[in-house]
């Protein structure tokens, strides 16, 4: 598999599934469980220290950044794309595109996130730095920094402490075995 870039210590279970890889850039550090499923059109950038989740996907074709540290739990669904569901028109990639109503739009998730199990991520959002969101969340629109979220659609529950995250995150930077550049 030729991936646009990809760092060290890189795991990638033999059952994840990546359509596209030629548009997939990864940080070291990345482990991709088995049975992933990963849609690289319009681009996929992981960061460094990433874990993608068994059963989680991403699709629609659009723009998706994936930030340092971050966690994507169990059966995340991360949807670049996605079908107007109000009537404007007809739904499923069997129709043809001119009685389609489609949003697609980019997804930025930050350094720090977690996505809790089974939470759904919709087109056109932007995921700050250290969010959580709660198992089975639907997020549809931004998340800003430092604050848990959950529900569907996802409201903020609680804030979220970041001292002791990024002095962790200093102290790993700073421990002179671990190797962040890339080998591209």
């Amino acid at each position: 598999m030729q991936f646009r870039s990809i760092g060290k210590d890189v795991t990638i279970y033999p059952l994840a599934r990546i359509i596209c890889p030629e548009e997939i850039s990864i940080g070291n550090n990345v482990i991709i469980d088995d049975f992933v499923f990963l849609y690289g059109k319009g681009g996929i950038t992981i960061g460094d220290f990433v874990h993608i989740s068994h059963f989680s996907s991403v699709s629609g074709g659009s723009g998706l950044v994936i930030g340092d540290f971050a966690t994507i739990s169990s059966g995340v669904r991360i949807c670049t794309g996605n079908d107007d569901y109000s009537g404007m028109g007809m739904t499923n990639p069997t129709i043809p595109k001119r009685y389609r109503s489609v949003t697609r739009g980019s997804i930025h998730i930050g350094k720090h996130v977690i996505i809790g199990a089974n939470s759904v991520i919709l087109p056109n959002v932007e995921i700050g730095e250290g969010v959580a969101i709660g198992a089975c969340s639907l997020v549809k629109g931004n998340c800003y920094p430092w604050k848990i979220y959950a529900g569907c659609p996802v409201g903020v529950i609680a804030i979220r402490e970041s001292s002791n995250i990024l002095k962790m995150e200093k102290k790993l930077r700073d421990e002179s075995f671990i190797d962040t550049t890339p080998s591209r």
